[in-house]
């Protein structure tokens, strides 16, 4: 588990709704005193009193603790700024170089275990998700996973001397408004989302 910080939840208490809603393109339940965001293409509600994330509307599980930090940083931080279209990697966000190591190296490894060689496999995962084809590597797509978050995901065919291999790219304006941490977590749900539940057909 990734558990979120209850200083997190305690920070978005004290935001005004309006403003998070213009800046996120999220909405606010008044009754419920709760964030309505679409993410992934599910309905996720945010409920800053009652410290509690849960998914509205979607076919998968509740939301995974990964991605709930994920969540919570974006409400926080992302300003109302259009994405940039550039893309990145996480070396390139401040301080990536030395954070993205070790224990916080993007796990790209389950999905090149999980399709191999198969990028029509791959493909059609990431389309499930909503993905849209990109011009890039063997096979690449993009998704837009809020409003403000689009992301990347690459994939290569391996050959006798090197193995397949994925990597996750963000959008440059991401880099200015989310800590690396919370690059880390949406990373985690973006390899976890592509290799879960996978069928070919």
């Amino acid at each position: 588990m990734y558990p979120i910080d209850k200083v997190l939840f305690a920070e978005l208490t004290r935001l005004v709704p309006e403003q998070v809603c213009r800046r996120t393109g999220c909405s606010y339940d008044q009754t419920d005193k709760a964030y309505v965001l679409s993410a992934w293409r599910d309905l996720y509600k945010v409920f800053p009193h009652r410290r509690e994330i849960e998914c509205q509307r979607g076919s998968g599980p509740g939301p995974h603790s990964y991605f709930s930090v994920f969540l919570i940083h974006y409400l926080l931080s992302v300003p109302d700024n259009d994405p940039s279209g550039e893309w990145i990697s996480e070396k390139d966000i401040p301080g990536g170089s030395t954070f993205f190591r070790g224990p916080h190296q993007i796990p790209t490894e389950i999905i090149s275990k999980r399709y191999g060689n198969d990028t029509d496999a791959f493909g059609k995962k990431c389309q499930s998700l909503g993905g849209n084809s990109l011009p890039m590597a063997d096979a690449a797509f993009s998704f837009h996973i809020t409003p403000r978050t689009p992301v990347a995901v690459l994939y290569w065919r391996g050959d006798e001397d090197f193995g397949p291999e994925a990597k996750v790219l963000f959008d440059k304006e991401l880099a200015s408004y989310l800590a690396a941490d919370a690059v880390f977590a949406l990373a985690v749900d973006i390899c976890e989302r592509i290799t879960r539940s996978f069928s070919p057909t």
